[in-house]
């Protein structure tokens, strides 16, 4: 094979998605986010929704996501990403619009607006990510941090007597009259990442078709917060979260 075919568009196997600008991400090495950005920069792209795409992040690690994807995005207060997306899609109604959160602001601070709307089914997509830590202000117990799981907040390990237990938001969305699709997937391997991109295709067709709410669970690592290097949280997360909360659709009435 020559040079001149192995650069030409047929042959070529990858490519950095044209929505992803090019901008430093201030992520930790290892960390998820940078996968599931990409992923939905190629769906976005390959849906050809680039000008008719809104955005919304709250706070959380992914609150400068709109520096990395080049379309039109909207700053919530801490966990009110979804009521702000449900306003954004029934002003504008042709728009794809999703959310980007972490589970310490979807499902601690933002639980009542994270349930509201996928109970009122809201024609919005949610995209959750549960790393079980409060990665981007110092590694504190979150709402999905597991039983024994150690953080800068329950040093001696989580204790239902003293912290409650894990919350399982997703196992909550599925029971929602409002949801049409719910599922939880991973992005620690190539199989799981070409899942996880098919479920967030999934759930921004929803959106774009009026089926109701959609919500994407992203177990995800934090190896700064787990304190682990990237290779030890992955196999740290198979270990132990997948157990906790297995991969795979919860719910889907979309093929209906």
């Amino acid at each position: 094979m020559t040079k001149e075919e192995i650069i030409q568009p047929e042959n070529l196997v990858y490519q950095k998605p044209s929505l992803m600008n090019d901008q430093p991400m201030h992520y930790c090495p290892g960390c998820s986010h940078g996968v599931v950005h990409k992923l939905v920069a190629e769906v976005i792209e390959e849906m050809n929704m680039e000008e008719k795409t809104v955005a919304i992040s709250p706070v959380g690690c992914a609150v400068f996501a709109y520096n990395y994807l080049d379309v039109d995005w909207v700053e919530a207060a801490h966990g009110r990403a979804p009521a702000v997306a449900s306003a954004i899609k029934r002003l504008w109604p042709d728009r794809l619009v999703f959310t980007y959160q972490g589970d310490g602001d979807l499902a601690c601070i933002g639980t009542a607006e994270t349930i509201q709307a996928l109970n009122r089914g809201e024609h919005i997509a949610i995209i959750f990510i549960n790393n079980a830590i409060y990665g981007m202000t110092g590694g504190q117990m979150a709402p999905t941090t597991l039983m024994g799981m150690k953080t800068a907040t329950c040093p001696y390990g989580r204790e239902a007597d003293l912290h409650g237990f894990p919350l399982k938001i997703t196992e909550i969305a599925a029971t929602l009259e409002g949801t049409s699709y719910v599922t939880r997937q991973a992005v620690h391997n190539v199989a799981a990442i070409r899942r996880t991109k098919k479920a967030i295709r999934k759930a921004f067709e929803n959106s774009l078709t009026g089926k109701g709410a959609s919500l994407v669970e992203v177990v995800s690592t934090c190896n700064a917060g787990w304190k682990m290097s990237p290779e030890k949280a992955n196999q740290w997360m198979e270990e132990n979260m997948f157990p906790f909360y297995p991969l795979g659709d919860l719910k889907d009435l979309t093929n209906d």
